[in-house]
């Protein structure tokens, strides 16, 4: 008489479970780590789109004959990226400010972006209209960061 098997013997269901569990462990820290790539892409997009704006607002500042660069980037710290007037924004689309955050510091505003814990402070000149992070500042994870997503 043959037994029918109806069913996964435990050793079965066992050995299924140790290899899903061997897959997650390789999945998830692979997927944490295209997270943070996305996010210094979404940096690199951020501060393009930034300073592209600081040109196209010097060249109308240049046509209409007023020689300055852009005073500061934004109005206050509730709001990101504002420009210098207050019925105009800086960029037209603007940018979420879950990574972006602007402070007041002894110069003026402060912008800085942050990336798993790690803040890199963002400084814009309105004498050269240059908006950059400086690389040999902070910890090297920051140090790092400020390089990824300028260059």
């Amino acid at each position: 008489m043959k037994n029918k098997k109806n069913a996964f013997t435990m050793i079965e269901l066992v050995f299924v479970i140790v290899i899903l569990g061997i897959l997650a462990a390789v999945a998830i820290p692979k997927l944490a780590a295209t997270r943070t790539d996305a996010t210094i892409a979404k940096g690199r997009a951020d501060i393009a789109s930034i300073r592209s704006s600081i040109v196209m607002e010097r060249q109308a500042r240049l046509v209409r004959g007023d020689p300055s660069w852009i005073p500061k980037l934004s109005n206050s710290t509730t709001t990101l990226f504002t420009g210098s007037d207050v019925n105009r924004t800086l960029l037209m689309y603007g940018i979420a400010s879950g990574d972006w955050t602007t402070t007041v510091a002894n110069a003026g505003l402060v912008h800085t972006f942050t990336v798993n814990g790690t803040a890199v402070t963002f400084t814009y000149s309105n004498t050269t209209g240059i908006f950059t992070c400086d690389t040999t500042a902070g910890t090297t994870a920051q140090q790092e960061l400020c390089a990824s997503l300028i260059n």
